[in-house]
């Protein structure tokens, strides 16, 4: 199983430690396209401010991040993991995880980046600033640069097991599962029920949305459940108690798009 996830804006700064080795990450694959990006990002936040702001959509308040992405490379890297935070992380709680749960999440969970590409939770890495949406001046929109380089190594990290989509759509557009892994992948709506005047009412949930995701893929990771295609999917996620309704077939070459339904948004 191999479980996508969307970055967090924010991210958890300091502590101690080592700086980046972009050699030791995940997906060797994608090396000569970090380093582009990398690059073009620490050289535009050590020029113009503004400019920098500019691109990477920061407001007066967020000036910090500029100086924090031209540091880039001699800043502390630490897990992923540790760096990622917000509601679907904390949801997560991957250092609350038993053992052999989180050694399942290690295995499992990547984390889409419009500066690294993609990365496993234990991918050393500094806190950064700049999303899959950001467009640098030399490289272009992100979401398109990264298709062909991910498009070379994203299948053959997928395996031959499930590939659960929990990405949003700015990090979604940097790699979609095409044929036969796209038969074995299943993307996830979380959709608020209610009733009003007697009839039921569906919405879609943002914020909330991200939270139920975290729970989900923690309840999986606890449970040990590792299914190998969107049907073993809805399987487990009902033995845990969620309301599941599915759209696909395993004779589609299509993803599966699965909608948990919730009644309370918490």
């Amino acid at each position: 199983m191999l479980v996508l996830l969307p970055p967090s804006e924010g991210k958890a700064a300091g502590g101690s430690g080592a700086p980046l080795e972009p050699g030791t990450l995940s997906l060797p694959g994608l090396a000569g396209a970090r380093a582009a990006v990398l690059e073009e990002l620490v050289e535009l936040c050590a020029g113009d401010e503004l400019k920098a702001r500019e691109v990477l959509g920061l407001s007066e308040g967020l000036r910090g991040e500029v100086a924090k992405n031209a540091g880039l490379r001699e800043a502390v890297a630490r897990p992923a993991g540790e760096i990622y935070t917000g509601v679907l992380y904390d949801a997560l709680g991957l250092s609350s995880l038993p053992e052999a749960a989180r050694a399942l999440a290690d295995d499992s969970l990547m984390v889409f980046s419009g500066l690294w590409g993609a990365v496993r939770v234990t991918d050393r890495i500094p806190s950064y600033r700049c999303s899959m949406g950001v467009k640098l001046p030399g490289l272009g929109a992100l979401g398109a640069y990264w298709r062909e380089p991910m498009a070379g190594v994203l299948p053959e990290a997928a395996g031959d097991g499930l590939v659960l989509d929990l990405r949003s759509s700015a990090y979604a557009s940097a790699w979609k599962p095409k044929g036969e892994v796209a038969g074995r992948a299943a993307t996830v709506r979380v959709l608020h029920s209610r009733i009003v005047d007697g009839v039921e009412k569906r919405s879609v949930v943002s914020h909330f949305n991200k939270a139920t995701k975290g729970r989900l893929v923690r309840d999986l990771l606890v449970a040990g459940a590792v299914p190998a295609s969107p049907a073993e999917l809805v399987t487990a996620l009902r033995d845990l108690g969620y309301v599941v309704e599915a759209g696909g077939s395993a004779a589609s070459a299509k993803p599966w798009s699965l909608d948990v339904i919730v009644t309370q948004v918490h």
